[in-house]
């Protein structure tokens, strides 16, 4: 079985949406023509390379494709008529989806070629604010906002930021719960993936994270004490995610380990992926935000606020697409769309933060002896 590879070319024709292969275009020229001369010259190609790309695609797929004798016409033999057959049966059919991939490359390669759209790739922690946003830019009519295009990808807090440290993305997405201070489980995991005076903190939303449970809440469930006393199945998050995250904060402040919890091997990889367990009856209980709670049909319990944060480089502010994204998250009309979101405020939207003060884990004082009082001035206030 020969397995296929699709490739296309940038052209300022109006060709007709195709998708040919060398191989099938000297077929026809050479069954067409009768010989391998007439075909080359047809294609304006030279015959020793016409006759040497035969004899290769020969080699490759093991049969014989060109039957010629002295003095007779060249013809096509079954197995190259077959391939011919084949390759012209698949086209019809598939002409109308050449056709939209066609037209949705050409859509996307028109954004690089036009000097006003902006696109921001974005990784991020499952945000069904974010979501929102994407969807938002699309839709306004402002002229610098109808612009910025959102390339998000979900993934874990954590590897998200890691995508942002290794240039996999311009911007990444994460939440802490409110009020974190040091020597917690959120320091040790985000303070070494973030360094000020490198890194920005963008603000973005203030969201509620909750128990999400089947409707009427049968097996009374108030808290992560509830949980464990009754046993109550608890569908859990990744490790790497923010939630998880979240979650074993909770735990701690609680007094209570993840052990404790039934089914905390039970992972699924988004908010919506948990609320959607609940509601299957897989599990009882899950923790997530409101919003997938509500859209799945179960009953909320809010535990905890958080904030979801955007982080860049600190070179990349001064970029036209982190521009335009700080310019609409500014919006009001973003504001009011986000406030219909369950459990979302716009705290702080579009407001470049004091990294210190969202995140205060660095001892700035005791950094006094390594760096000099201007590095270290212009590093609290960026």
């Amino acid at each position: 079985m020969h397995r296929l590879q699709l490739h296309y070319t940038l052209s300022s024709d109006s060709s007709p949406a195709l998708v040919r292969n060398p191989l099938i275009d000297l077929l026809q020229a050479v069954s067409n023509h009768g010989s391998i001369s007439g075909g080359a010259r047809a294609l304006g190609l030279s015959y020793r390379h016409v006759w040497g790309e035969l004899k290769r695609w020969e080699n490759e797929l093991g049969n014989e494709l060109v039957v010629w004798e002295k003095g007779q016409s060249a013809r096509l033999t079954e197995f190259g008529s077959k391939l011919m057959w084949a390759e012209r049966q698949a086209q019809a059919r598939l002409a109308p989806q050449i056709e939209a991939l066609r037209a949705e490359l050409e859509r996307s390669f028109a954004q690089a070629f036009d000097d006003q759209v902006h696109v921001v790739t974005l990784y991020a922690s499952h945000d069904d604010a974010l979501s929102a946003l994407r969807e938002h830019a699309l839709q306004s009519q402002n002229d610098e906002a109808s612009r910025l295009h959102l390339d998000i990808r979900f993934t874990g807090s954590v590897d998200a930021i890691r995508a942002l440290n290794e240039g996999r993305c311009v911007m990444a997405g994460f939440h802490t719960l409110l009020g974190t201070g040091k020597k917690t489980l959120t320091e040790r995991t985000y303070k070494p993936l973030l360094q000020p005076g490198l890194h920005k903190i963008i603000g973005f939303a203030q969201r509620t994270q909750g128990l999400m449970l089947a409707p009427g809440n049968p097996l009374g469930l108030h808290s992560l004490q509830d949980v464990v006393q009754r046993q109550a199945r608890f569908a859990n998050r990744s490790l790497g995610s923010g939630t998880r995250v979240v979650l074993d904060e909770l735990l701690a402040q609680a007094s209570l380990s993840v052990e404790q919890l039934k089914g905390f091997q039970h992972t699924e990889p988004s908010h919506t992926a948990v609320a959607q367990a609940v509601a299957a009856g897989q599990c009882d209980v899950g923790l997530g935000i409101a919003a997938a709670a509500r859209m799945a049909g179960l009953d909320f319990v809010p535990l905890a606020t958080e904030r979801y944060h955007l982080v860049c480089l600190k070179s990349a502010l001064h970029q036209p697409a982190i521009g335009a994204l700080l310019q609409l998250l500014k919006n009001p009309l973003w504001h009011a769309q986000m406030a219909q979101i369950a459990g979302y405020t716009a705290e702080q939207s579009g407001d470049v933060l004091s990294m210190r003060r969202v995140l205060p884990w660095w001892d700035y004082r005791s950094q006094k002896t390594k760096h000099s009082g201007t590095a270290l001035t212009a590093e609290i206030q960026g």
